[in-house]
């Protein structure tokens, strides 16, 4: 790409009120300053500018500069090369250094006054957290596979159950805060600075599992408490197989006047480069979005449709999905769906409206390993991390099924299932699961849920159950746009586990499930009009690096039918890489085991390895950490271990473990 009219400013130093200074990379439109004032896209991360984001920033903000935004791409407190130690996710003073960033850029001689935010994940939540602060000069967000309840829409828990993503996260963010800052930028205070984040990095599990219901640690960051005070325009974006997929509907629904939803096939990337296909041409939403917002553009963005969705149409289950069937639909505002409600009827198939239904009950005691198709919570990358067919946990599980369709049956938002069950113990989990079941047999699943069952009423009172006392249960399964096409069937499969997704209560429960008081009630698309997404014109928009070794990728799963042990294996090597401009090398290798007994919830265990090397030619830096869970009836028992080196000589070293009453968990 010509960079004719923007420049790269690689580091400007914000300095905070405090003296702390923030790191920015700053792509800047030519004409700013000299000919004219600029508006600016913020995006304010953990997650390092120099190595970390580079090819996704690299890939958008020099397209932004060359519209005539600047983009300004800053690595939060104690993250890459900024000062200080992060103090953990989201946090009071996280967003108010971001407001402070905020009016350092309205004030810069070059911008117009008008500033924007926007990020995926980390980014799309903080972007929307600062906005709820409503800092002046923030005038739009754009905001991707976020969340706007940071309890039950996030790698922690849902609803009341213990996702494994939790460990996985607390790992990850060990390891990417033990990375050394770039001397090409700190100078020679990088070691006194990655000597201090050592010593001082939170215990990220220690601080989540201390939070294991809905109380005030989660109600701060998440905007759905306030829902009707947020006044930012906001453009939310999510992909149906990555786990942030309710937030647009969400957010659609909360604060319908401020908010533009896109939901697409998409995993956990940007849409301009994510899979499965089809993309969207991020790039032109986005500078339609920012022009409008930002410069007073009259484009007519404030009349695109409140809701744009996808509607998956049969995709089948496999090791790599590339691409998903589907079409792309638009509703100018939404309105609660209509539903279609089935019922068991006495043949035993789900029926709308049946003549008559099934009566008695059915128990169900899943395999504590039922759960190990689900994929991942959410999903970087189009393979395995994606649920594969359900057939397998199907096994395990309570199945009930429609006949064959003769006509297609559309949904679009999310599944409600109402049951009547009791619990032989007072703790028990359940999973919901909504399953298309192709001609041919393939399970694809369209949508899940799960539920603690202390949390039936809510989640900032868990209520143990009574054993053996029915109790009544609604659960709300994830989002989904879906068509089912006539020849396959509906299936609903219900299980007691669902594990490695979520992690098991103290004992194995037994429910025993009313069949006659069963009920699922799908949403039904309704009106609507189908319409065209722009893809993006460049098929390979990110940047490529030298490649010094190649990565790999991989997910076992290793069942001993001697002892009853399952365990779940996963292997990441992100391969060695270099930087053609800044020189950096960057490595990151992660094995993560979790195991489990048939029959025994507590031999529950998993242990997280990440080894990440930083180096540039004689300057090398790396670390080695290991986190680990497991569990008792009444704890959770977690460790850390981080080892520092410098050219391979041990620089520091720390050890923590914790144990941590379980709460109604």
């Amino acid at each position: 790409m010509s960079k004719t009219n923007f420049h790269v400013i690689e580091n400007e130093w914000i300095i905070l009120k405090d003296g702390t200074r923030l790191a920015a990379r700053i792509w800047m439109p030519d004409s700013a300053g000299a000919e004219s004032v600029v508006p600016a896209v913020l995006e304010f991360l953990p997650y390092r500018k120099r190595n970390g984001t580079a090819p996704r920033d690299e890939s958008t903000y020099p397209i932004f500069a060359a519209a005539g935004i600047a983009g300004v791409r800053v690595d939060i407190r104690g993250c890459g090369e900024s000062d200080g130690v992060i103090d953990g996710e989201y946090t009071a003073r996280e967003l108010a250094d971001a407001v402070e960033v905020i009016e350092w850029i309205a004030a810069q001689g070059w911008s117009n006054g008008s500033v924007g935010m926007m990020g995926i994940s980390w980014g799309g939540f903080n972007c929307l957290q600062v906005a709820a602060l409503k800092p002046p000069a923030l005038k739009a967000v754009i905001s991707i596979a976020s969340t706007v309840d940071r309890y039950n829409d996030d790698i922690h828990y849902k609803n009341g159950t213990h996702l494994s993503a939790q460990l996985s996260w607390a790992a990850t963010m060990s390891a990417y805060q033990s990375r050394a800052p770039d001397p090409d930028i700190v100078g020679e205070r990088w070691l006194g600075m990655w000597l201090e984040r050592l010593e001082q990095e939170p215990f990220f599990m220690e601080q989540w599992l201390s939070h294991q219901r809905r109380d005030d640690f989660w109600r701060h960051g998440s905007i759905c408490e306030t829902f009707e005070e947020f006044s930012v325009p906001a453009l939310m974006i999510a992909g149906w197989a990555d786990g942030y997929r309710n937030t647009p509907l969400k957010a659609v629904v909360g604060m319908p006047e401020k908010t533009w939803a896109l939901i697409g096939p998409w995993v956990h990337k940007y849409p301009h480069f994510a899979f499965p296909k089809p993309r969207a041409d991020f790039h032109g939403e986005a500078i339609a979005w920012w022009r409008h917002w930002l410069c007073g553009e009259g484009n007519g963005v404030e009349s695109t449709p409140r809701m744009r969705a996808y509607i998956l149409d049969g995709p089948r289950p496999a090791r790599r999905r590339e691409a998903d069937p589907g079409y792309w639909i638009a509703k100018n505002r939404w309105a609660e769906p209509e539903t279609i409600t089935l019922h068991l009827a006495s043949s035993g198939h789900l029926e709308h409206d049946p003549v008559s239904g099934l009566s008695g009950s059915a128990l169900l005691q899943s395999p504590l390993d039922t759960g190990t198709m689900a994929g991942g919570f959410f999903t970087p990358k189009p393979d395995a991390e994606m649920a594969g067919d359900q057939r397998i946990d199907d096994a395990g599980s309570l199945v009930f099924e429609s006949t064959v369709l003769a006509e297609e049956c559309v949904v679009l938002g999310q599944p409600v299932l109402k049951v009547v069950l009791s619990s032989d113990v007072p703790l028990a989990n359940l999973a919901a699961r909504l399953v298309d079941i192709h001609p041919d047999g393939v399970a694809t699943r369209v949508s899940y849920g799960v539920l603690n069952l202390a949390h039936r009423l809510g989640n900032a009172e868990p209520q143990p159950l009574e054993p053996g006392k029915p109790v009544e249960i609604v659960l709300v399964l994830d989002a989904c746009g879906y068509r089912f096409g006539p020849g396959h069937r509906i299936r609903l499969a219900l299980s007691s586990a669902y594990w490695p997704m979520i992690l098991p209560p103290p004992n194995d429960a037994t429910l025993a499930v009313d069949l006659a008081k069963l009920q699922l009630e799908l949403p039904l698309l309704g009106t609507h009009r189908r319409i065209k997404v722009a893809e993006p014109t460049n098929p390979d928009p990110l940047p490529h690096y030298d490649i010094l070794k190649e990565g790999s990728s991989s997910r076992s799963i290793a069942r001993n039918l001697a002892d009853g042990v399952t365990r779940y294996r996963i292997d990441e090597d992100s391969g060695l890489s270099r930087h053609p401009d800044n020189g950096l090398c960057t490595r990151d290798i992660h094995e993560e085991v979790w195991s489990i007994t048939q029959g025994d919830p507590l031999s529950m265990t998993a242990e997280a390895r990440w080894t990440c090397i930083t180096e540039r030619d004689e300057w090398q830096t790396r670390t080695n950490s290991v986190s680990t869970l497991s569990c008792t009836e009444t704890e959770w028992v977690i460790s850390e271990r981080i080892e520092a080196f410098q050219d391979d000589r041990n620089v520091f070293t720390r050890e923590r473990t914790r144990r941590i009453l379980r709460d109604h968990m």
